[in-house]
């Protein structure tokens, strides 16, 4: 028995030795590493076009003993109540939450120390991989070898999301309109309960969730012998008034802005790890805050705290992809979550540009015709596709290329892509920059596929820029602290594209507002028309849960999506923010700047035809419009049509269909005269 217990013990000691030297020469290689100056880590300072300082991280630090006590002890008591005794880890708390996620069978249990979520804060992302687990431990040694307790607490309060809000100081004025040292042990509790979860347990946005937190704060705050069981009833029964207001303010919606500016500084491969961890840059972005003041003011007349319906806009220089403004929610203190950027959502008829750029580029005109019809598409194995255009509405005839752009119609931009072969879209689409996985598959020319708002908005840079592909940036240049520039963006630009075909599609996309084209149906943004001061050139795409719209000029593209984060199908009261917004945005911004239409190539001639079909107007017709196409391919007096619609008969591909199929990959684009 002895000699078991012995063997055991001996079994256990090779762990007990290897830990022991695992942390010895940790520590040993943490002593002799440089200290890291967390004081300036992430003191960024963001300048705009103009260079004016529009933001700054760490404003508002503040020493710990200006730090409500009631906060520090809520906190420690909260996160991590033996931080002044361990060197950085908590062993025994590892230990039990192991045990509770192997019994729960799954990974809720945490046991960060407040100097390993110090440690994830500063310096790393918070993905749940092993590397940065290894790298968090080496970070959190590494701090506690070089700063005392005090100073590690201080900055861990003067670094942590409040809600998005960053920063104790800064969070007890948003939330409460004093400084953190005037905390009350209600305000107090209630704060020190919102970093476990910041977008759940803010007070903006669900104050009685936020109670229940701050219950659990106060009952260990209790059993851990802080608060008496008096105090702890009578914060329970205090009523807070929140104010959710930050002083100095007119940009509501920075901070995504700023986010975005943050994840691509740490892509920058110019720029050291290193000198990022350090901190204390000078920024220079690309935002116009006059362009985001724009933006904003036209989301929030429209977007209000009933408004269920989520927005997310960016707006793009097109000549140099620098993104002038941006939104990624309604409200980036109930969501940090950016959808301009990391939401990939059905883009539904704004495909079609890219569609319909790659049909002039393979010979098509403004006047090339296919049958408006219900048609049924019959593919190999019996398989068929019976594509609809908003309410059943369909010309029964030919209609012009430019006509089926103005009414959005899905048959035409169904057959259009077939005709011209699946991957032909899949490669257009990549030229222009999308780098989104897409399918050639029939529906794809209706937006079926996903594709995030700014590769959207980057690809019509193209056509807005006449033909230059170009990369989407927030970042101009980087300098430290002396001045010194670590990086300068370039702003480089490809040319891909046909000018004179861009400047044939930019003329097309005007006539979703143009009233010559009311017929037998209606342009689908002809009800912005009486708002539109300046020439633009816009489409807009619509599926049962995304709203989108997308233009430009030569100055500007901007892109606007609503829509609900769980793909809840839009009711048709939420059916016009997108456009009211883009307009609104579009037309305030151009006040004060000036807005310029494209000069028409050498090579591209103007011609009157009937707006319809695209054959040449004659003295009698009661419609004429003014087509554009490469000289030598526009229409004579006496041309006919090019029944395209041949080539699918004559294949047995298509056939006419008045029955009642249903589309399960339909568009849906809703005319506005019928909202």
């Amino acid at each position: 028995m002895k000699k078991k217990i012995k063997l055991i013990a001996k079994i256990l000691m090779i762990p007990i030795i290897i830990f022991i030297a695992g942390h010895v020469a940790l520590y040993t290689y943490c002593a002799i590493t440089p200290k890291l100056e967390i004081n300036k880590s992430q003191g960024y300072y963001f300048y705009d076009i103009n260079n004016d300082l529009v933001s700054q991280t760490n404003d508002d630090w503040v020493s710990l003993k200006d730090i409500s006590p009631n906060l520090i002890k809520a906190t420690i008591d909260t996160e991590d109540k033996y931080f002044y005794k361990h060197l950085g880890f908590d062993y025994l708390r590892i230990i039990k939450a192991i045990g509770t996620n192997i019994i729960n069978q799954n990974k809720s249990e945490g046991a960060s120390t407040i100097t390993q979520q110090y440690a994830r804060n500063l310096f790393l992302s918070f993905e749940k991989t092993w590397k940065r687990k290894i790298d968090e431990a080496i970070l959190a040694s590494e701090l506690e070898v070089h700063y005392t307790k005090d100073e590690i607490l201080e900055g861990y309060l003067n670094t942590i999301n409040y809600g998005g809000v960053y920063g104790i100081e800064a969070a007890s004025k948003y939330y409460f309109g004093k400084s953190a040292k005037d905390l009350t042990l209600a305000e107090a509790s209630m704060l020190a309960g919102i970093p476990q979860s910041p977008s759940n347990y803010s007070p903006v946005k669900n104050y009685n969730l936020a109670k229940e937190r701050q219950k659990i704060v106060l009952f260990m705050m209790k059993n851990n012998g802080t608060i008496t069981d008096k105090e702890y009833n009578d914060v329970l029964n205090t009523d807070l008034t929140i104010i959710g207001k930050i002083e100095n303010t007119d940009l509501k919606s920075i901070n995504y802005f700023r986010d975005a500016v943050l994840n691509e500084l740490k892509s920058l491969k110019e720029i050291p790890k290193s000198t990022i961890e350090t901190g204390g840059l000078k920024i220079y972005t690309t935002l116009d805050k006059e362009a985001q003041e724009d933006l904003e003011k036209a989301v929030y007349s429209y977007i209000n705290d009933e408004t269920k319906v989520q927005t997310a806009g960016i707006m793009m220089n097109p000549n140099t992809g620098g993104v002038m403004a941006l939104i990624g929610g309604n409200d980036y203190n109930l969501s940090q979550f950016n959808r301009a950027i990391n939401a990939k959502r059905q883009v539904g008829s704004t495909m079609k540009p890219l569609l319909y750029y790659t049909a002039l580029e393979s010979g098509f005109t403004c006047s090339s015709s296919f049958s408006s019809e219900r048609t049924t598409f019959t593919f190999s194995a019996g398989k068929t596709y019976s594509p609809k255009n908003y309410n059943d509405n369909y010309a029964e005839g030919p209609i012009s290329m430019a006509a089926a752009i103005s009414y959005s119609d899905n048959i035409y931009a169904v057959k259009t892509h077939l005709f011209l072969g699946e991957d032909m879209l899949v490669n257009t689409s990549k030229r222009l920059g999308i780098t989104s996985n897409l399918n050639a598959i029939p529906s794809l020319a209706l937006g079926t596929e996903e594709i995030s708002l700014i590769e959207m908005t980057a690809s019509y840079s193209a056509f807005a820029n006449s033909g230059y592909k170009v990369i989407p940036h927030f970042i101009k240049k980087v300098e430290d602290s002396n001045g010194n520039i670590l990086y300068e963006n370039k702003e480089e630009k490809e040319a891909i594209l046909n000018s004179s075909l861009t400047y044939i599609l930019s003329e097309m996309l005007t006539y979703t507002y143009n009233k010559n084209f009311i017929d037998y149906n209606y342009p689908t943004l002809i009800s912005l028309l009486p708002n539109i001061t300046h020439k633009y050139a816009i489409k807009s795409g619509t599926t049962d849960t995304d709203l989108l719209i997308i233009g430009y000029n030569k100055e500007a593209v901007l892109g606007i999506w609503n829509g609900y984060d769980d793909n809840t199908v839009i009711e048709s009261k939420d059916y016009s923010y997108h456009k009211n917004i883009w307009i609104d945005t579009m037309e305030s911004y151009f006040k004060n700047h000036e807005a310029t239409w494209y000069d028409i190539p050498n090579n591209v001639v103007g011609v009157l035809v009937n707006p319809i079909t695209g054959v040449v107007a004659s003295e009698n017709d009661p419609k004429k419009e003014m087509f554009f196409y490469l000289k030598g391919t526009e229409p004579s007096l006496d041309a006919g049509y090019k029944d395209l619609d041949a080539v699918f008969k004559e294949e047995n591909i298509i056939t006419d269909d008045n029955d009642n199929n249903t589309n399960t990959d339909n568009d849906n684009e809703n005319n506005e005269s019928n909202e």
